[in-house]
């Protein structure tokens, strides 16, 4: 598990900027997606703290979208 949460491995990765994670997040729960782990905020307050979604694609492939709103943090530990 990362942060209380068990991640799909492997997995696809995407890092967009807060606001448009924000609206997609937004469109996907509107649109009821079945994700594996729901739009949440982990790490917070520390070094790498990120907005995150999992979510399968129609084949099956676990996706990963996720932002930070410091892209400084992205490889931060």
């Amino acid at each position: 598990p990362v942060d209380g949460h068990g991640v799909p491995v492997p997995h696809f990765g995407l890092v967009l900027p807060l606001g448009d994670w924000q609206a997609l997040a937004d469109r996907l729960t509107a649109a009821g997606t079945d994700f594996a782990i729901p739009p949440t905020i982990r790490f917070k307050g520390l070094p790498g703290e990120q907005a995150t979604m999992f979510f399968r694609d129609p084949a099956g492939n676990a996706i990963e979208i996720k932002a930070f709103a410091d892209l400084r943090q992205l490889f931060a530990r």
